[in-house]
Parts: C-alpha cells; sequence; structure tokens
C-alpha cells in the first residue's frame, strides 16, 4: 500500500516504506520520528510497566487488547485498510493485530523514541513513527481506523488531541478508545503513571461529539470487578503523606495483586464481560470504552 509519510525535521526528501524500515534517499531509517513529547510519559515508566505486569500478560492489558481486536474485526472484516494505534508501547497488541488481520497497513506510533526503538528489533515489518498527538504530522484524511488504548489521560490538552484524530482519520472512519474511568477514583496510581485525569463516559462521549465524531458504542471495562476495585481506590486516596518510593511499591503491589492464579482467574471473569458486552453496554467499569464514527459529509 502506497502511504504516503510526511518529510521527517532534518530530510529533504520523502520517506519511502520498504517492507522492512524506511528509506530518505539513499539512508535506511527504521523508525520515522517528528514532533516528540514525554509530559505524560517517558521510558521507564514503558519499562515498569511491561517489567512488573509481567510481560503484558495482565488480566485487564489482556482484555483491552482483545476488545481492540474484537472491534477492529467487525471494522476491518479482511479487507486492506490502514490502521494507526496511537501509543503502541511495548508492541503487544501491535503483534496481535498484524496476526489477525495481516491485510491492513498497521502503522505504529509513540510520543518516545525508546518503546518504538524496542518494538522494533522485535518486529521489522511494521512502520514505526514518533510524533506527539497534538501536534500530528500526518496528512488530512490518511488513515482508515485509529486505534488509541490509555492515551488521552497522558495528554493534558486531550481536547486538541481528539480534533487531530479526527483530522487526520478518513471520511467514513473510526476511532478505538479506551480510558481510565471515574475521576473519583484518582489516587497516587494514576499520579505516579503521570495520568492528567479519569474520565466520565458521559463527558467523554460530549467532548467528543463537540469534535464532530459520531458515537456507535460507549461501554465500560472491569464490571465484574469495579466494586474491588474501587474499594482499593478509596483506600489509595486516604494515602496522603506516602513519599514517592512508598508510591512506586504501592504500584508494583496492585499490578502484582494475586499473583499469576488470581491473574487468570480475574481474565476469565473479563472474557465473560467482553462476551456479554456484545449485546449490553456496561454502566460503570475500570475503564471506559468508546468506539466513534467520522460520518461521510
Amino acid at each position: 500500500m502506497g502511504f504516503k509519510f510526511p518529510i521527517p525535521p532534518g530530510y529533504a526528501t520523502e520517506p519511502v516504506w520498504t517492507g522492512n524500515g524506511f528509506l530518505i534517499g539513499a539512508e535506511k531509517v527504521p523508525i520515522l520520528k517528528y514532533t516528540g513529547c514525554d509530559d505524560g510519559w517517558d521510558a521507564s515508566l514503558t519499562d515498569f510497566h511491561e517489567k512488573e505486569a509481567n510481560d503484558g500478560s495482565h488480566y485487564i492489558d489482556r482484555a483491552s487488547r482483545r476488545h481492540a481486536c474484537d472491534d477492529l474485526k467487525n471494522i476491518v472484516q479482511n479487507s486492506s485498510k490502514v490502521v494507526l494505534e496511537i501509543g503502541s508501547s511495548s508492541g503487544y497488541l501491535l503483534r496481535e493485530i498484524k496476526r489477525s488481520f495481516p491485510e491492513s497497513f498497521l502503522i505504529g506510533s509513540d510520543c518516545i523514541p525508546e518503546p518504538l526503538e524496542n518494538i522494533g528489533k522485535k518486529i521489522s515489518d511494521i512502520p514505526l513513527i514518533q510524533f506527539d498527538l497534538v501536534n500530528c504530522p500526518l496528512p488530512d484524511n490518511c488513515v482508515d481506523v485509529v486505534i488509541a488504548l490509555n492515551v488521552l489521560e497522558h495528554i493534558k490538552d486531550d481536547e486538541n488531541a481528539l480534533k487531530q484524530i479526527y483530522r487526520i482519520l478518513k471520511p467514513g472512519g473510526y476511532v478505538i478508545i479506551e480510558v481510565p474511568a471515574n475521576q473519583d477514583l484518582y489516587d497516587f496510581y494514576d499520579e505516579q503513571l503521570r495520568h492528567f485525569r479519569r474520565y466520565s463516559l458521559h463527558e467523554l462521549k460530549i467532548l467528543t461529539e463537540k469534535t464532530g465524531f459520531t458515537v456507535i458504542r460507549a461501554s465500560h471495562l472491569g464490571f465484574f470487578i469495579y466494586p474491588g476495585f474501587k474499594c482499593v481506590k478509596h483506600r489509595n486516596r486516604q494515602k496522603n503523606t506516602m513519599n514517592d518510593a512508598q508510591k512506586q511499591s504501592g504500584m508494583k503491589k496492585l499490578i502484582q495483586l494475586g499473583g499469576p492464579v488470581i491473574n487468570n482467574f480475574f481474565y476469565f471473569l473479563m472474557k465473560i464481560e467482553l462476551t456479554i458486552g456484545n449485546v449490553f453496554q456496561y454502566p460503570i467499569g475500570i475503564r471506559c470504552l468508546l468506539l466513534l464514527k467520522k460520518e461521510i459529509e
């Protein structure tokens, strides 16, 4: 597919995807780097989460990827589409999409280079680009699907980030969004992960509709385990005197809570929840889920 990538800073010619890296003139470049921004994320957080979440096997991460792929299956339907993942982090979702939708032209991206460099060492046949979403360099109407899982909460100006997604999306294209739910549950865990906020599903729907999107579906992830999650978050909010080292330790305990047996049990519950969620929209949960469309005018 002849996707036209914009010229990166410092170059004078258009990059060409070869199927295994980019060519810019005679120079081979593994990753295209545009504008970078680390206000809401950095490489140490990627490393921390990958280490403590046991290489992407944490139940909520697995459920998130499963939900995104289920949505993508309904959108792509084995046709050739340009799919952009924003915030590819460790690359687990990229691998699952590549395996399940080989006919699509998949692009991975992040706002910092280190995760993309690590992904590139493991997956060389997916184009990877670094950019700040608020200053997105991609042209108008260039992608069919955008996936942004747990991205918007890391961006201070989330409204402009949504406007950029709308701009680069082709008419008739879709956006799959996931963000943490319920601002009242914001605690030291969110602070340490550099979340600017958690979201109300109702307010998020208003924000995305204001941007121009049509909301196709709005629901939550983590409905069955929400009561216990809420209790833990409220308890965490009482711990206002902890120092950074104590907060880091608390994060590790929360991520590793219960060990692999409990982790697998929770994922089993999440699979049941996702199956029911095909016909039922959950009013509460750990994360907000939105499927959006840019209508054809």
